[in-house]
């Protein structure tokens, strides 16, 4: 097969605060991409959400920007794949939009990831110990999707009454694509507890906690036909969205994945890579989630899952992370004095305030330096939202240690820094768990806007003490899609064959010895401390 002799694949990712297109060959080279933002509504501290037409619209343009910037012709785009955050959408009669808070606003339909209003029904669901919660990591999250049911059923019942489906973001793209009402096997087994080893829903677990209709009625509103990624689905592209789209109808479209696990595809089963088993995906965005796939099901307290084929078919998955990762990063910053005079140099470079900041960290540095001295003995433990692994606490909050009354430059690198060894200690904690369980890694893949610098990676590598590797795509969320398109297409048998096809490493960097290592082994214990702190002052 030569590079482009049979065609082109898309791959479409929306994020939380935009939607991308990627064109790519069928041997993963990224030929044209384009990104459109998307609205979000932010209420309170705990209320976030968007509105799927607004969500759609941007797919839209993402899509013809990046087919316009590849060059290619529309005929030539021969698989399409989907991926999004793990949203809950609400659909009226006809798919119209629902409110899921003010009734004012049908528009806004979408219950965010971050969205944590349902915060009191998973306490409530947890508190019942249902067997579904063991694929879960023990408890499940405000993040998921039935604790954000049991919400609106509790809280807008004429809403909950009226709907005629609740949908991940992803099945709704994909259904919006197609017409096909099927669910993929990855977003309700990770978010709404689809017993996928089974190929059941419990039954059981929804009258227990309270949402029996949606059992009575056979699952038909949250998915009774469940596939695997990739899958073709429906009759292609429908007619209305090759119209929006620009695209030709019939085009095959792949059941998709959530983002986080779209770019674990695009990046754990790189050729020569040793295979999806030796490999965590590390997305690190807004939020970052990690994946580590085993042949067997391994059980880890406060780590999502194990989930059957819910990445890698075949294979079972654990995912952890943290609720703000990107997210942390920015906010930290905004409390220095500094920010606003550092944002401002920033944006005359035309970069954002955390890569400018990695950019002043790497002029300070000395060939081989560990940045982990720039952080100056300031400790963060960067959980603004709570830890979601290992100790899948929503309650804990954020600590900073060792400020002083600078303000200045020197001292903004400091806790920039300094929140970046925090993230890399609780991916460290995440690594521990799983191995002290029975998943160690032999490397951590990274992807995500968040760890492009080469600085950030090291830094990672240090602080985790494992490899890091990047994958050549400059967009492996992006990629991963691109391969369900290419599985749907018949371009590859399966996935396996598509990662080992499409997906290669560009880079690794392997974590210091000596005094680096001892550095970071010491400030990892001093983390650990603070986080205990944290969470035991979360609930006082």
């Amino acid at each position: 097969m030569t590079d482009d002799a049979t065609g082109y694949v898309l791959g479409i990712d929306v994020g939380t605060g935009s939607a991308r297109a990627g064109v790519f060959t069928l041997r993963g080279r990224m030929v044209g991409t384009d990104k459109c933002p998307t609205r979000i509504h932010r209420e309170g501290g705990s209320i976030v959400e968007q509105s799927s037409e607004d969500i759609w619209q941007a797919v839209v343009k993402a899509v013809r920007g990046a087919i316009a910037a590849a060059g290619v012709r529309t005929e030539d785009i021969r698989g399409i794949g989907f991926d999004a955050t793990c949203s809950l959408v609400v659909l009226g009669p006809d798919g119209a939009p629902l409110p899921v808070g003010d009734p004012r606003h049908p528009e806004r339909n979408i219950m965010v990831w971050m969205d944590h209003r349902a915060l009191e029904q998973a306490e409530r669901i947890n508190a019942g110990g249902h067997r579904v919660l063991d694929y879960i990591g023990g408890r499940i999250s405000p993040e998921m999707e039935t604790p954000k049911l049991l919400w609106l059923k509790e809280n807008r019942p004429e809403v909950f009454a009226k709907a005629w489906q609740f949908m991940d973001l992803t099945d709704f793209l994909t259904w919006r694509a197609t017409g096909d009402l099927a669910r993929s096997v990855c977003t309700v087994t990770c978010k709404w507890t689809y017993m996928a080893q089974e190929d059941a829903w419990d039954a059981d677990y929804f009258r227990s906690v309270g949402l029996e209709e949606l059992a009575d009625e056979g699952f038909d509103r949250i998915g009774e036909k469940v596939v695997a990624a990739g899958s073709a689905l429906g009759s292609g592209l429908s007619p209305d969205a090759a119209r929006d789209l620009g695209l030709v109808a019939g085009t095959p479209v792949g059941a998709g994945l959530i983002d986080a696990h779209a770019g674990g595809v695009g990046s754990v089963g790189a050729r020569d890579g040793g295979g999806a088993e030796a490999n965590m995906a590390y997305v690190f965005g807004t939020s970052s989630c990690t994946m580590t796939s085993t042949a067997k099901p391994v059980f880890v307290s406060g780590v999502w899952g194990p989930y059957y084929s819910a990445m890698v078919p075949g294979l079972w998955l654990n995912e952890g992370g943290q609720s703000a990762a990107g997210a942390a990063i920015d906010h930290l910053l905004e409390l220095h004095p500094h920010a606003s005079e550092a944002d401002a140099l920033a944006a005359r470079d035309e970069q954002s305030l955390p890569a400018w900041l990695a950019g002043r960290a790497e002029m300070q540095l000395g060939e081989g330096t560990d940045a982990g001295v720039l952080a100056k003995g300031i400790h963060v433990v960067p959980e603004f939202l709570g830890n979601r692994a290992p100790h899948a606490d929503p309650h804990t909050r954020a600590v900073i240690a060792g400020l002083g009354m600078d303000r200045d430059l020197e001292s903004l690198v400091a806790l920039y820094v300094a929140g970046l060894c925090g993230i890399g200690y609780g991916l460290r904690q995440i690594v521990e768990a799983q191995a002290a369980a029975g998943a160690p890694i032999s490397r951590i893949v990274i992807s995500g806007g968040a760890g492009r610098s080469g600085m950030i990676r090291q830094l990672l590598a240090d602080a985790t003490g494992i490899e890091i590797a990047a994958p050549s795509a400059d967009e492996p969320v992006l990629l991963g899609s691109a391969i369900l398109g290419s599985v749907a297409a018949g371009f590859y048998p399966d996935i396996q064959h598509a990662m080992g096809s499409m997906s290669f490493f560009a880079a690794r960097y392997m974590p210091r010895s000596g005094q680096a290592r001892q550095v970071h082994d010491s400030r990892y214990e001093i983390f650990q401390q603070l986080q205990s702190v944290a969470r035991r002052a979360a609930n006082r």
